[in-house]
């Protein structure tokens, strides 16, 4: 495996426990994914950390969801940009849901010894699965 594919899978993988805190409603686990100074670009407006976190004060807001097609851009030593395609589904309890495909841009840097997202931008896909 080359160094560019680790890298990736690396990236793929904290990106993934993003989307696990918002698919298990876990308010800990995405809190400390994100730098203080995150910034989320969403349809809906701007979020910074703390919008992102009180999405989950109810609970999931994610039911299902994929990463594909991931591609990373190594910007230095401490930052990378990670954009992949999304196929994710709201929380259904007990019913068919309708999956949502959109593309996600997510800048990740080390802060100290940790990976944080500082950014992430979600661009709805022209058409829907």
């Amino acid at each position: 495996m080359t160094k560019h594919k680790q890298d990736l899978a690396f990236f793929v993988e904290l990106e993934t426990r993003v989307w696990n805190a918002l698919m298990h409603g876990d308010t800990a686990a995405d809190e400390s994914l994100l730098a203080s100074s995150f910034l989320g670009v969403y349809g809906s407006g701007f979020a910074s950390k703390q919008e992102h976190v009180r999405q989950l004060e109810n609970g999931p807001t994610v039911g299902s969801f994929s990463i594909e097609i991931p591609r990373l851009i190594e910007l230095g030593p401490s930052i990378a940009v990670l954009s992949y395609r999304a196929l994710w589904s709201r929380p259904s309890n007990g019913q068919l849901q309708y999956k949502s495909k959109m593309y996600v841009t997510s800048i990740w840097q080390k802060l100290g010894d940790v990976w944080l997202n500082v950014f992430s931008q979600d661009t709805p896909a022209q058409s829907d699965v």
